[in-house]
């Protein structure tokens, strides 16, 4: 199982790179950054506050990192047309020596489309025009030239050059929904994530599986991953957070969940940030889970 940290962009710059240059040294897997441009609201309420941008954020990560993977958690697909993404996604392979794990979701938060006035279309026309945005970006980095025509874009004989250091450039497709997200997951992605509890994980990637094998796909070609908060607790007892898609508990015990979801075909487990953490008690608290779960989990 791999092991990745998110940071948190509310951070300022200076904590993101500490951050990554620590996880770097201390053996973490990989890093994440998500693709917002403003705190969320649950009410569509447009905020105030510093995000720092992901795709920006990520390359200067990479510039100063050597090992880590790299990924996006996920772009919103609303946001960047195909075309553009994939020259972007080359070029950040390039840029990191082959590191780039490219996350794409459908988009979803209301607040940012609202203020900056990009369309945020029902469910059912938003995932058939992601599905479409799939087809244009694995085609422009895997294939010499693409022509895609259809409802939402159209591609003409389009080169992406230079191709990807890696050879096949990983799709990660976000999302839980069992009617469209993870068939399209089955369909295009290298690997699927989707904020899960053990039980809900298990319930999706069976889901997941049974796509796959409706398309004739190997379901272990495509990895999993998963995140949740982690609240590692000090002894046998403590009160714990009652979120379930909280990882909380003593080491002990969290090793046991991970173990439980190693069982279940977890590939990855990645640990979000909290920007109202300080920064110094957020290392501990990635020490220790590296020291007292990773190390017993591996």
């Amino acid at each position: 199982m791999r092991f990745s940290v998110w940071p948190d962009q509310q951070r300022p710059w200076a904590e993101i790179a500490v951050m990554a240059d620590h996880a770097e040294a201390t053996g973490w897997d990989g890093i994440y950054v998500y693709d917002h441009f403003m705190p969320h609201d649950s009410d569509g309420e447009v905020l105030d506050g510093p995000v720092l941008e992901g795709w920006t954020t990520l390359t200067a990560v990479a510039t100063r990192t050597s090992r880590l993977r790299l990924g996006t958690l996920v772009l919103g697909n609303l946001y960047r047309h195909p075309a553009v993404l994939a020259n972007m996604a080359a070029t950040l392979d390039h840029v990191s020596g082959g590191r780039l794990l490219l996350g794409l979701g459908a988009g979803w938060q209301e607040n940012e489309h609202v203020a900056y006035g990009i369309d945020l279309p029902p469910p059912a026309p938003r995932l058939d025009q992601f599905e479409e945005a799939c087809a244009v970006l694995t085609s422009l980095l895997r294939q010499p030239r693409t022509t895609f025509d259809g409802r939402y874009y159209r591609v003409t004989d389009a080169p992406c050059e230079p191709k990807p250091v890696q050879a096949r450039l990983p799709l990660l497709i976000g999302g839980r929904g069992e009617r469209r997200t993870i068939p399209a997951a089955a369909r295009w992605a290298d690997e699927w994530n989707a904020w899960t509890t053990l039980d809900s994980f298990r319930h999706k990637a069976a889901v997941l599986d049974r796509a796959c094998e409706d398309l004739g796909r190997d379901p272990a070609e495509v990895r999993r991953s998963t995140q949740a908060v982690v609240d590692l607790r000090g002894g046998v007892g403590e009160a714990v957070d009652p979120d379930p898609h909280n990882l909380s508990g003593t080491p002990t015990e969290v090793v046991d969940i991970l173990g439980a979801y190693g069982d279940a075909g977890l590939d990855e487990f990645i640990v979000p940030d909290d920007s109202d953490v300080p920064l110094p008690e957020r290392l501990e608290m990635l020490d220790r889970f590296r020291t007292e779960v990773v190390a017993h989990v591996r």
